[in-house]
């Protein structure tokens, strides 16, 4: 009975070792290919935004959370106020300066300020948002 419980011991060695192959990280950056480009505030919205602020831009709460609504915000109202929290973080929100260019976030904000019940129409641009950027840090440039 021994031998038999050290051969299959001795036989299940291999199943143990180290795949022979590279690890691979279950992420968005190990997608080999194109990935589809964020040109318009919706794009951006849908990519980034959605999924905290939900589909239907109304927030959500739980797990120790809270996401505000875009859905009739009065906060919009100042076109620098998005700019600001999306450039640099805000609560538990994190910046997106690093990720989104100027004219994603101009376009995203315009998306979040005229949708939603929402009719904010002085359109902010890509130089807007360049003027609130936050000064590169020498790793960055």
């Amino acid at each position: 009975m021994r031998k038999i419980l050290l051969l299959a011991a001795l036989s299940a060695l291999p199943l143990l070792a180290a795949p022979s192959g590279p690890a691979r990280a279950d992420s968005a950056a190990a997608v080999v290919g194109n990935v589809q480009p964020m040109t318009t505030g919706e794009d951006v919205y849908r990519h980034v935004c959605q999924g905290c602020h939900m589909p239907d831009g109304k927030g959500a709460m739980g797990a120790g959370a809270q996401f505000p609504a875009f859905a009739g915000n009065t906060k919009l109202q100042s076109s620098a106020y998005p700019i600001y929290v999306i450039l640099n973080g805000y609560g538990g929100m994190q910046w997106f300066s690093g990720m989104l260019k100027d004219d994603q976030i101009a376009n995203v904000v315009n998306y979040i300020r005229t949708h939603f019940g929402n009719h904010y129409t002085d359109a902010v641009t890509a130089a807007d948002v360049a003027a609130q950027r936050p000064p590169a840090t020498p790793k960055e440039q």
